[in-house]
């Protein structure tokens, strides 16, 4: 008897999701059709729409769509986490910004998303060793999207940044897993000395907007940065800080702060 041969389907929710919320957009708004049929529609993965998307956002006259295309086409085949982290990526915005509400909103609108999954490609690059491609491409991110993360930084997955304008991460810094933070948010250093110099974030920390986390200091886990704060020293984990200079005001208030977005101080913060 002969050998069947049995083909399994890939199951990827997330971009079944996707292409679904597509289909509803250009019957809502056939305007977009264009834009939604070849950003998303046209690929038959989340990786090679994101791929074209960075090709387009980013070309210009110093380095063509067709170059990055094959770039970002050949990082995503080479390692698999840049597809995982895009999808969490997706997630936490979904879930934690109120002004999402469909997953084709951050792939084609939000400059955060996009910037991050742009900074991934960077990284990819830089740990191979082709630096200046690397620094290409964080230039042309800040260019495009007003986003500085080092090509250097280690970003964990599930980050979600809202607004996205003015964010500088600096060379050294690393950030955990399931992190939000908002705009003008600046991880960076403390003068001019060398080496490990940048903060460390850990898993589910919120960092509000226009905080500065400056020098090779630790932030522990689930705590919280309050808008507009300096942070100079270590964060304890489930703690808030908030000042300039930043200092210990509380508790968390709530075992994942990144998830709930929860910014206000009081006397149970």
């Amino acid at each position: 008897m002969p050998d069947t041969l049995v083909r399994v389907a890939t199951v990827d929710p997330v971009w079944d999701r996707i292409r679904r919320e597509c289909e509803d957009a250009v019957r809502q708004e056939p305007l977009l059709g264009g834009l939604i049929h070849g950003s998303i529609l046209h690929h038959t993965t989340l990786e090679r729409a994101l791929a074209y998307r960075f090709s387009l956002k980013l070309a210009s006259g110093e380095m063509s769509e067709q170059i990055l295309r094959e770039i970002a086409d050949s990082a995503h085949e080479a390692d698999e986490f840049l597809g995982q982290a895009a999808r969490a990526d997706l997630m936490a915005v979904l879930d934690r910004d109120p002004a999402c509400h469909r997953l084709l909103q951050p792939i084609l609108f939000f400059k955060g998303f996009q910037a991050v999954q742009a900074y991934r490609i960077a990284h990819w690059l830089w740990r191979r060793g082709r630096t200046d491609l690397a620094y290409f491409v964080q230039m042309r991110v800040s260019e495009v999207f007003g986003v500085d993360i080092h090509p250097a930084a280690r970003i964990g997955k599930g980050l979600m940044i809202d607004h996205a304008h003015s964010i500088v991460i600096g060379e050294t810094a690393v950030v955990g897993d399931n992190v939000s933070m908002l705009h003008s948010v600046t991880l960076g250093g403390t003068g001019k000395e060398d080496g490990d110099r940048h903060p460390k974030i850990g898993d589910g920390v919120l960092i509000g907007a226009g905080a500065k986390v400056l020098g090779n200091i630790r932030v522990g886990h689930c705590s919280r940065i309050a808008a507009g704060s300096v942070v100079l020293s270590e964060v304890p984990p489930c703690t808030t800080v908030a000042g300039v200079p930043a200092r210990v005001v509380g508790e968390a208030g709530c075992a994942q702060p990144s998830v709930t977005m929860e910014h206000r101080l009081d006397d149970r913060s």
